[in-house]
């Protein structure tokens, strides 16, 4: 199983790593705080203090076309934010 699937790069959570040096990723919906310390050390090879998670429901979404309603939902994720020891960091953009 896949532990991190994607890191959260958006303008908030670019402004908390600077400020905070927290990074937020995407997770496997049965992932335990323990898993993903270990993956994330394994992976970018640095120190994890701490990991917050968070379990997001999905939304239903519905749009009015010309044949009628069409309803649908997003999908349900889990997101985790991970704290650095200091001094650590982790660039997402070195592979650009």
């Amino acid at each position: 199983m896949d532990i991190i699937l994607k890191p959260v790069i958006t303008e908030k959570m670019t402004d908390i790593s600077d400020k905070l040096n927290r990074f937020g990723f995407i997770v496997h919906k049965e992932a335990n705080k323990l898993q993903i310390k270990k993956a994330v050390e394994d992976l970018y090879g640095v120190e994890v203090e701490s990991v917050r998670t968070m379990n997001y429901k999905g939304k239903t979404k519905s749009r009015m076309t010309k044949s009628g309603t069409i309803m649908g939902k997003t999908p349900a994720f889990k997101k985790a934010i991970v704290t650095l020891a200091e001094g650590e960091t982790i660039d997402f953009y070195s592979n650009i």
